[in-house]
């Protein structure tokens, strides 16, 4: 009984990481978060920084807000988002790392052909 428990703690933890990954999968997204990691910014500040129009900017948002992914705070007229976790900027930064090598490694072989 007390393993499969477990075994229904750890695919629910995997469904709940896919949802998260899915969320993530998209470039605007991921240019989101490399904006905030800094800390937080204004919606206004966000669609100056990609340079896409306001209600493209806010949808993202909602949606990372409504995953946990981003936290938002309002002041005046102004709403104001972050990121919920650091360990969110970690793990995007590690797969960016990742990438990174392997385009290094496939320039390096193409390079020899």
């Amino acid at each position: 009984m007390y393993s499969f428990t477990i075994r229904a703690m750890e695919k629910t933890l995997y469904e709940l990481q896919a949802e998260v990954c899915k969320t993530l999968a998209s470039p605007k997204r991921l240019e989101i978060i490399n904006a905030l990691k800094e800390g937080e910014k204004s919606v206004g500040e966000l669609v100056d920084i990609l340079g896409v129009p306001k209600a493209n900017v806010s949808q993202h948002l909602a949606v990372m807000r409504h995953k946990g992914i981003l936290q938002s705070r309002r002041e005046g007229v102004n709403i104001y988002y972050s990121i919920a976790n650091e360990k969110v900027v970690k793990a995007c930064t590690l797969m960016k790392e990742v990438l990174t090598e392997q385009l290094k490694e496939r320039n390096r072989i193409l390079a020899k052909l």
